[in-house]
């Protein structure tokens, strides 16, 4: 089955009506093939009322993916058949007795080799489920870090853009390698204005053949 279908099957659930067949939409738009599994996902896990628990899921599993290099090569490793990896995820869902939406995007993404991209899935529908509680998840990195005062500051200008009923979830990085300035990621919207950027710019500029 190519993945575009099998991204269908994970979206539908056992009624075979026309109406619950439909997607449900996130309340915001992923792009990407990430985005697409997430909004999949959501849309499956939305119709059961189980979108907390494969969050749950998720955010456990990801926990474990960064903590144990054993679980970690099972899923990026190419050498390890497809079908080898989908077994022992039906066998981890069954004991840990994830969600069987949680079980089922396990089981597609091991069958379509893209377990590489779980971690990236999992972020995207962190970033759909923080929308649905009015939450925006923003991320600033800087080449230092922010203190109390810049950080308060950040906050009150990036939540004069929200609307009324929502609330920002900030994390700061560091990223030396910036020199200064800031990447800015909120919502699904990305500003790079670090000063490495403008230095790449103006280099790329100068090197262009005239």
């Amino acid at each position: 089955m190519a993945a575009s279908g099998k991204l269908s099957v994970l979206a539908r659930q056992l009624s075979t009506s026309s109406v619950s067949a439909q997607l449900v939409k996130p309340p915001v738009q992923i792009f990407g093939l990430e985005g697409r599994y997430a909004c999949a996902l959501y849309s499956a896990a939305s119709k059961t009322k189980a979108l907390e628990a494969v969050e749950k899921d998720l955010k456990g599993l990801q926990r474990q993916m960064r903590a144990d290099p054993n679980l970690r090569d099972l899923l990026i490793n190419p050498t390890i058949k497809r079908s080898l990896k989908a077994s022992a995820l039906k066998d981890v869902s069954s004991r840990v007795k994830y969600n069987a939406a949680t079980g089922n995007l396990l089981t597609i993404l091991a069958e379509n080799g893209r377990l590489g991209r779980l971690d990236g899935i999992i972020n995207a529908y962190t970033l759909i489920m923080a929308a649905e509680r009015g939450e925006v998840v923003c991320e600033v990195t800087t080449a230092k870090a922010l203190d109390d005062s810049q950080r308060k500051q950040l906050e009150g200008a990036l939540k004069s853009l929200l609307k009324p009923n929502q609330s920002i979830q900030l994390t700061a990085k560091v990223d030396p390698a910036l020199i200064g300035g800031m990447i800015v990621s909120i919502g699904d919207k990305y500003v790079d204005m670090s000063v490495a950027s403008k230095i790449k710019k103006y280099t790329d500029i100068i090197s262009a053949p005239v």
